[in-house]
């Protein structure tokens, strides 16, 4: 039986491998690491089918060093432990480390995930893990702390079209039919920057043609695969720009725009659950303290979904939907938390100021932790004045309040209280 033709026509070297320019083209950064044959262990996060076990197969054999693979879905600290100790006995002292390639790697528990630390540490085997989801949230910071993370694009339009054409001019199977591309717009929307689907469908359409010459167009292709051109592909590259035209509908206050494209999701059969988690998101992050009920809503939101199930979820997700496209938008809380991270990366660990500190201690007392610290409560309003943080950064505001009625009554209430700071 016969390979799929995404199989034959793998690349086996950099110069056959199509896409990712940006880091395997002349001069960029993966190619002068496998070029000087030192790879150190990395990530590859990009969407399916853009070549990222492709590349780590060309690594190994460009280094000429064993290559080991997991798959994540059905691999597990045991299976982990046994490639590391085969790798350890493979190693010798003139030789590189052997590559472990692991699929799917944000699948891994933490517990899998820490029994790679060791060996990457030490070298006994140069990781590359590869991703379709983002490893900052994925992988555990240990072992992303030893690993550079590279993005892998969906390919371009070229990139499909001249894989396309190697296709059928070097495939020993379908250089010897008779084949001409009338239209291509189909396969490449199928395809949603996916090589491997792109090299399927093609592979479907000529092979169901007996005729003499296979004409491929936008017509057959769509009858072949029996799909709506429309179609929802929650694996591929379409699966990420639907949900970035949803969440900017949202933000964007088009409550209509933000209810076509949760029913392209829908439709589509987007898990529930990935929508939900992404309003919540939404909910804090562009609405914020203009309307702080938004969060509340999206949360009930989530809960309510995993009460009722589908199909009625929709009409959950679609109350939510509305409920924040329609309220008025902040990002305040957004900012002012990473206008504070960038202050705390600058300054480092500044010391807590000795009024603030907990004295539980008679010794603690005695070095004037928390001498002089002033009870709000006792204080008319429940309020007093006093520095809340380092003198260092004494005066910074971090959070800048926004034109809204909302955050209006909260600017009223603090300049009340406060007189000057706010």
């Amino acid at each position: 039986m016969s390979q799929p033709l995404a199989e034959r026509l793998r690349p086996r070297n950099l110069d056959e491998y199509i896409g990712q320019k940006h880091l395997v083209g002349e001069g960029a950064v993966l190619r002068k690491m496998i070029e000087s044959g030192r790879v150190p262990s990395f990530l590859l996060w990009g969407p399916p089918g853009v070549g990222k076990t492709t590349l780590a197969q060309i690594i190994a054999n460009t280094l000429d060093t064993p290559f080991y693979t997991l798959s994540a879905i059905n691999s597990g600290v045991k299976d982990v432990r046994e490639v590391i100790e085969q790798a350890k006995k493979s190693q010798f002292f003139d030789t590189r480390s052997p590559i472990l390639f692991i699929d799917e790697i944000h699948r891994f528990s933490k517990s899998q995930q820490d029994s790679l630390l060791g060996a990457v540490e030490t070298g006994t085997v140069t990781l590359i893990g590869a991703t379709t989801e983002n490893p900052s949230f994925e992988v555990i910071r240990p072992l992303l702390s030893r690993c550079q993370v590279y993005v892998l694009k969906s390919l371009e339009k070229e990139d499909l079209e001249e894989l396309m054409h190697r296709a059928i001019r070097e495939d020993y199977i379908l250089k010897e039919r008779n084949i001409e591309l009338e239209e291509i717009n189909a396969l490449l929307r199928f395809s949603g920057g996916d090589a491997r689907k792109l090299l399927n469908i093609l592979d479907l359409v000529i092979m169901a043609d007996f005729s003499d010459k296979v004409i491929i167009n936008d017509k057959i292709v769509t009858e072949r695969l029996q799909e709506n051109p429309a179609a929802y592909d929650k694996g591929g590259e379409m699966h990420y720009d639907i949900i970035s035209a949803f969440i900017k509908s949202i933000r964007g206050s088009d409550p209509d725009a933000a209810i076509y494209w949760l029913a392209r999701m829908v439709a589509g059969g987007e898990d529930p659950k990935f929508i939900a988690r992404r309003l919540v998101i939404s909910a804090a992050e562009d609405i914020g303290l203009a309307n702080p009920n938004a969060l509340l809503l999206a949360n009930a939101c989530f809960d309510t979904l995993q009460k009722i199930g589908w199909p009625e979820g929709r009409i959950v997700l679609a109350e939510a939907t509305v409920y924040l496209a329609t309220s008025p938008k902040s990002n305040s809380a957004y900012l002012s938390i990473d206008e504070a991270i960038a202050v705390v990366n600058e300054t480092g660990n500044l010391p807590v100021p000795l009024h603030l500190r907990n004295a539980p201690t008679k010794l603690m007392k005695e070095l004037d932790y928390g001498k002089n610290y002033k009870y709000a409560h006792d204080f008319e309003n429940n309020f007093v004045e006093q520095d809340y943080v380092p003198k260092e950064i004494k005066g910074r505001q971090f959070w800048k309040p926004q034109p809204n009625a909302s955050e209006a009554k909260i600017v009223e209430w603090l300049k009340k209280l406060w007189k000057n700071k706010y």
